[in-house]
């Protein structure tokens, strides 16, 4: 993970040698859920707890129209269940890594990107977890039954406008592909998706 987060860090200020690198600003709300599966069979899909998706962004062009899509993002994520969770807030430092298409539509440019992200979780708990109150959900208190691991991943996507005078409006889309669960027995599950609206700035690269 410390050497995923490293080696873009390093893209980001390699990229500062490109005369049409653009550096941005994004943040808009995060709608997220959280699929579980326990014991027994038993699934469960929380309801959309609505939260923050905010940070730096960076498009390194790597040819006409074609870009690396990168940067640093904080991201609410969690759910309310009926049974067994309670309530889940949890919070990622996120790292995307997208193919990007960014062609002239109009008299701006249409924002085409898909790729993986990585991410790791600064903090988070439950609330109103049944006989334990309210856990921090990536430490032990959260018992082996209830505990997070740090880190995650997965596919995103955002869907955009970019405007000549820099302003940007998107829609970006992540989906989770790591097992989150640290205790995995009994072939439990505990995996994030999130969908979002986005507004922006970007700075240089017009």
């Amino acid at each position: 993970m410390k050497k995923v987060f490293l080696s873009v860090v390093a893209l980001m200020i390699a990229g500062v040698t490109f005369g049409q690198v653009q550096w941005g600003i994004v943040a808009g709300p995060q709608f997220s859920s959280v699929n579980t599966r326990f014991a027994g069979g038993s699934k469960e899909t929380s309801s959309i707890r609505v939260g923050l998706r905010a940070g730096v962004t960076v498009d390194i062009p790597i040819g006409d129209d074609f870009y690396i899509g990168t940067g640093l993002l904080y991201a609410n994520r969690g759910g309310k269940f009926k049974h067994d969770l309670g309530k889940v807030d949890l919070s990622y430092l996120q790292l995307p890594l997208d193919f990007m298409f960014k062609p002239e539509v109009g008299s701006g440019r249409l924002v085409l990107a898909v790729g993986p992200y990585v991410a790791l979780g600064l903090g988070g708990k439950y609330k109103d977890l049944p006989f334990l109150g309210d856990p921090k959900a990536f430490k032990d208190e959260a018992t082996a039954v209830y505990k997070l691991k740090r880190f995650d991943a997965g596919g995103n996507f955002q869907v955009g406008y970019e405007m000549p005078i820099g302003l940007y409006f998107g829609l970006n889309g992540d989906l989770g592909m790591v097992n989150a669960f640290d205790n995995t027995s009994n072939d439990r599950k505990f995996k994030m998706s999130s969908f979002g609206v986005s507004i922006g700035y970007k700075f240089g690269g017009h």
